[in-house]
């Protein structure tokens, strides 16, 4: 299934629209940038293709939850909906439904422009739940 997002990206002070073409079935995005430029990038899910975009242009900040510190989808997210689904975790509580959000949804509050940030946080916020769940 191909379907197509519009976000907003910044570059320095500057708002632009950059569009992303996903490819589900092939496990792909293509990153369309507003002057024109684009890339197509391959993942095990959809949050790894976002993932490695980010990465690739940490000169932008990506403004979705997807880029988004505590925004990190489950194993079973992952699966079930090849991580366009993730969790925005909360330190010292437990993730919910309530925390479930579309990584591609507007957010612009503690960007990153890495996502080994997302992974350091998570495992953040996993310590942080250990006394809770007990």
């Amino acid at each position: 299934m191909k379907n197509r997002k519009t976000i907003f990206v910044l570059r320095g002070e500057q708002k632009e629209e950059a569009w992303l073409d996903i490819n589900e079935r092939r496990l792909t995005i293509l990153l369309t940038l507003s002057n024109g430029w684009s890339k197509a990038y391959m993942g095990v899910n959809i949050y790894d293709c976002f993932g490695k975009i980010i990465k690739e242009h940490s000169d932008l900040k990506f403004l979705c939850k997807g880029a988004k510190r505590n925004v990190r989808p489950s194993s079973m997210s992952a699966q079930m909906t090849l991580g366009v689904v993730a969790y925005e975790n909360t330190l010292g509580k437990p993730a919910s439904r309530e925390n479930l959000v579309n990584i591609f949804d507007y957010d612009d509050q503690d960007i990153i422009n890495d996502p080994q940030l997302q992974k350091d946080y998570f495992f953040l916020w996993m310590e942080s739940i250990r006394d809770v769940d007990e």
